[in-house]
């Protein structure tokens, strides 16, 4: 199936931020389909961060239009795109390690059992939910009881991720998530985003790794300046020209 007949579930359109003076980003557009892999690249200074702030709603465009599912909507926090189905994943995970898998997927949106005027966390429920949710991600972990402390990196990442997916997102964004893997857990991760694509999730990846991008990826664009440069199929381009184009060569 052409991926160009899938549903665009995101669409950014002439997005400028400007900082006083500074102009981080002008007129960069940017489409997400349904389930498709959308790889970022770019040099530091290129305006990745902050066009990837723009589509959470950290920061609000000083001008263009955000539209999801062909919507246009404007974000005034992080709390609105997350409603809308966008969730990131930063590199630095935010995970509270003394506590269970399952209570870090559910963190801050946990279900609750009433008890008189009380309301309790449900831990059997969080327990169901996390391990029925993992399962359908393919994430192995002995229990959702298991303190996130002792996992192993890739799998912390991997759970990062699940808490990301769990609120029936739409979009995962996913900033130089692999940086500080080991190999084989970045082939777990990879494989993850694998995964959230065949259950139609779409998700954009930030990197500097080619091999990430290579290996997941449907399409690939480069942002040189705080503009597009460059944007293509994965399959008709190659790691040197896309390398090229991150230090603005055509």
């Amino acid at each position: 199936l052409m991926s160009s007949s899938k549903n665009i579930v995101l669409e950014a359109k002439n997005i400028s931020k400007y900082f006083g003076t500074i102009t981080a980003l002008e007129n960069v557009n940017l489409t997400v389909r349904e389930g498709e892999c959308l790889g970022v690249v770019g040099d530091n200074g290129a305006g990745k961060s902050t066009f990837m702030k723009v589509l959470s709603g950290l920061y609000k465009p000083s001008s263009g239009s955000l539209f999801f599912d062909g919507n246009k909507e404007i974000l005034n926090s992080p709390k609105d795109s997350q409603n809308l189905g966008l969730e990131m994943v930063y590199q630095d995970l935010a995970l509270a390690g003394n506590l269970p898998i399952g209570e870090n997927i559910f963190l801050g949106r946990e279900p609750t059992k009433k008890f008189g005027f009380l309301k309790l966390l449900d831990y059997k429920k969080i327990k169901e939910l996390s391990e029925a949710h993992l399962d359908k991600l393919k994430i192995h972990v002995k229990s959702a009881d298991q303190k996130v402390e002792e996992l192993s990196g890739g799998q912390r990442q991997a759970i990062a991720i699940a808490r990301a997916t769990a609120f029936n997102s739409k979009i995962v964004i996913m900033d130089e998530l692999t940086a500080a893997l080991a190999i084989k857990e970045v082939g777990k991760v990879l494989d993850l985003i694998n995964s959230l694509k065949k259950i139609g999730v779409s998700v954009i990846i930030i990197s500097h790794r080619m091999d990430d991008i290579f290996a997941v990826c449907d399409r690939v664009m480069a942002l040189f300046q705080g503009t597009n440069f460059a944007e293509s199929e994965l399959s008709k381009t190659t790691r040197d020209e896309v390398i090229g184009w991150i230090m603005g060569k055509k």
